[in-house]
């Protein structure tokens, strides 16, 4: 057996689920990362994948394999720096099993992330909020689910998988009510609700009336709804929405706009950056800061805080017809 293969196992086994505690999403990632980078090695090297050795994984083949990601699976430049961070995980942990192989690995640890345009974020105006809330048909069953998850969805901004992963004793409608929900990174975070969201989802518990592990929005089968039955419900109430609200059809709209849509009606009522990472669970203050760069309004009322610059616009003179002859040449 060659050293990649017990270095493999070891990853996983030890430093992911042992040491690190990795979430069952990280792992996934990181797996489905190496599967790719060594059907890629066999292919390439004609070496079956319980053969392959460390040495073969250079520097090289790495950078080749980062650029089929790309170029032919099509695949964008965040999900290539996802698959190389998982690669460079890898071969820090080989690098204190197998030292002997450290101008290799650290050749391997040298390629950077590539870097990528960062897109204003999409979000919704209060116009677009009321259309899109006024788009369920509450008269039943699954236009109130609908409607409640819209709704939370809006006020607190947790994310699609903290949406379906709520439980029914999740909610707490009592004095300081709030939702709470495990979210990215495993971690705990309450989240409080207006007294709206309170009156929407008091409606909803009293007639979703179970056990308090019960999905708090499940399918009508019982069963927790999957991201995708989350989104393609999204969609069929953003199509019905843009009637009245003609700009929402211009718009891409995912439940991850619902929860930039949150983000900004708490920055445009003043709430500093620092809560509103908190807020959304955000594991630097930095991550808060693109609705910053989205928010012209903010902006505005900086510029209005400025001095005026003191130029003066200068007078058009046409050129000299002989000079313009020239400079046309």
């Amino acid at each position: 057996m060659s050293t990649l293969c017990p270095t493999l196992q070891a990853f996983f086994t030890d430093r992911l689920l042992r040491q690190r505690n990795a979430s069952p999403h990280t792992v996934a990632a990181y797996r489905d990362a190496w599967r790719m980078l060594l059907v890629f090695a066999r292919d390439r090297t004609g070496t079956p994948v319980s053969k392959l050795d460390l040495v073969q994984l250079d520097a090289e083949l790495v950078t080749s394999f980062l650029e089929h990601l790309e170029q032919e699976r099509g695949n964008g430049v965040r999900t290539r720096n996802a698959r190389l961070a998982a690669i460079h995980s890898l071969f820090r942990f080989a690098a204190l099993r197998h030292p002997e192989h450290a101008a290799l690995i650290q050749r391997v640890l040298a390629i950077p992330p590539k870097r990528f345009a960062r897109a204003l974020v999409t979000h919704l105006t209060e116009e677009e909020v009321a259309a899109l809330l006024a788009g369920p048909d509450r008269s039943t069953w699954t236009g109130r689910r609908d409607h409640a998850i819209l709704l939370l969805a809006v006020q607190t901004g947790l994310r699609a998988s903290e949406l379906i992963g709520l439980s029914l004793g999740d909610v707490h409608l009592g004095t300081g009510a709030h939702v709470s929900c495990l979210g990215k990174g495993r971690k705990n975070r309450i989240t409080p609700l207006t007294s709206g969201t309170v009156a929407t989802m008091r409606v909803w518990l009293a007639e979703s009336a179970g056990d308090a592990a019960d999905p708090l929005f499940s399918t009508r089968r019982g069963g927790r709804l999957s991201r995708d039955a989350l989104e393609r419900r999204l969609a069929k109430h953003v199509a019905a929405a843009a009637c009245s609200c003609p700009t929402l059809a211009d718009k891409r709209i995912t439940l991850h706009v619902l929860r930039h849509t949150a983000a900004m009606r708490l920055l445009r009522a003043g709430v500093d950056t620092s809560v509103i990472a908190l807020w959304l669970g955000h594991e630097s203050v930095e991550t808060t800061q693109i609705y910053l760069h989205a928010d012209m309004a903010i902006k505005e009322r900086a510029l209005a805080r400025t001095a005026p610059l003191n130029s003066v616009p200068g007078r058009y003179r046409p050129a000299d017809t002989m000079l313009a002859f020239l400079e046309s040449l």
